[in-house]
C-alpha cells in the first residue's frame, strides 16, 4: 500500500512518528541506565551479551546493525569501563571475541527492572507492544531490502 503523495505534512510522515517515538524511548532509557552508569548503546550491547555470553565483534554489528566506525569505540569504551573484555580468536586472530566481565554481568541484575519500567512508560498493553514491534520489525527489514 503506498502512500498518496500529498502526505507531506510533518504529522503525516511516518519516519517523524518513528524519530519522535525513538527520541522519547531513548530519553526514558537514559533516564533508567545513568544510575547504572551506562549509555543505551552500552545497555544494546549487554543485552546481546546477557543473551549470548559471548559474540565476535562482526556478529555484534550485524546483530546491532552497526557499522564497524560506530562499534569500535563503543566498544573500547566498554572496555575502559569493565564492561567487557575483547580478544583475538585462537582459532583466527582476524576474528575478535567480546565476552562480560563481572561487573558487567553483574550488572544483569540490576537491570533487571528496565523491561518493565519501559513497557509501563508505553502505555500499551503488552500484546500491543510486542505486536507493534513486530510491525516495527517487520517495516526495518522492507526499508532495508528496498536500499539499493
Amino acid at each position: 500500500m503506498a502512500a498518496s503523495a500529498q502526505n507531506s505534512s510533518l504529522d503525516e510522515q511516518i519516519c517523524f512518528a518513528l524519530y519522535n517515538a525513538s527520541r522519547a524511548l531513548t530519553a526514558r532509557y537514559r533516564d533508567l541506565l545513568a544510575p547504572l552508569g551506562i549509555t543505551y548503546p552500552q545497555y544494546l550491547v549487554l543485552l546481546v551479551l546477557w543473551e549470548t555470553r559471548t559474540s565476535t565483534v562482526s556478529q555484534l554489528g550485524e546483530r546491532l546493525h552497526l557499522d564497524s566506525g560506530t562499534l569500535s569505540p563503543l566498544l573500547r569504551r566498554m572496555v575502559a569501563a569493565d564492561l567487557i573484555v575483547k580478544a583475538r580468536s585462537l582459532a583466527d586472530e582476524r576474528i575478535v571475541e567480546v565476552g562480560l566481565t563481572s561487573h558487567g554481568q553483574a550488572l544483569h541484575r540490576e537491570a533487571a527492572g528496565i523491561t518493565a519500567s519501559i513497557c509501563d512508560a508505553t502505555g500499551l498493553a503488552p500484546q500491543d507492544l510486542m505486536e507493534l514491534r513486530d510491525q516495527i520489525a517487520e517495516l526495518s527489514g522492507h526499508v532495508r531490502a528496498s536500499t539499493p
